[in-house]
């Protein structure tokens, strides 16, 4: 007996309690499962960017910033979903490999931008392939269906959480200035 679309949709609508207070198990618990499934993804994409020089969470801004995307650190830090102040501090260390440079905007002397150098480029060419062969190592004995459903799954419970909260008047759009040299 197949199910219709239309009653698909009205049964995922259709609020159920997976879980109940006087029965929690933290083990069984979406939000430490995806802890555990987070930290096993980061633990392989750090073992492929260690070819790289870089770590499992440096890859991400620089893959941000070749893509046009979030060129100041409180732009990053946002879209990572990490603090401004440890944002800044990776930056600082990815500065330090010479793999991306920090000036100050023309328009706002206030923001500082962030552009990726010649070896910041290279990385970023080469960070895909070894993301590729971390995530499928991961995905081992995953059908293709099972692959596409996981990622349906990761989008609805994405899509089901709250929105995230507005910026706080703490975490300015500016940049904070490079470090003294």
């Amino acid at each position: 007996m197949s199910v219709s679309p239309k009653d698909d949709a009205l049964a995922r609508n259709a609020a159920v309690d997976f879980y109940r207070g006087d029965d929690w198990h933290f083990e069984e618990s979406i939000g430490y499962l995806l802890r555990q499934a987070v930290a096993a993804v980061a633990r392989g994409a750090e073992t492929e960017m260690r070819s790289c020089g870089l770590t499992a969470v440096q890859w991400a801004p620089l893959m941000i910033i070749s893509r046009g995307g979030a060129a100041t650190a409180a732009n990053l830090a946002r879209e990572l979903n990490t603090d401004t102040g440890a944002m800044t501090r990776m930056l600082d260390r990815l500065e330090a490999k010479g793999l991306l440079c920090r000036t100050r905007s023309n328009s706002d002397r206030r923001v500082v931008e962030l552009t990726l150098t010649d070896a910041g480029r290279a990385a970023t060419e080469r960070i895909p392939f070894n993301l590729s062969r971390a995530y499928n190592a991961q995905l081992a004995g995953f059908t293709a269906a099972e692959f596409v459903q996981l990622k349906e799954l990761l989008r609805r419970l994405i899509q089901n959480a709250p929105p995230p909260p507005p910026p706080s008047e703490s975490e300015p759009d500016a940049a904070e200035p490079p470090p003294q040299r």
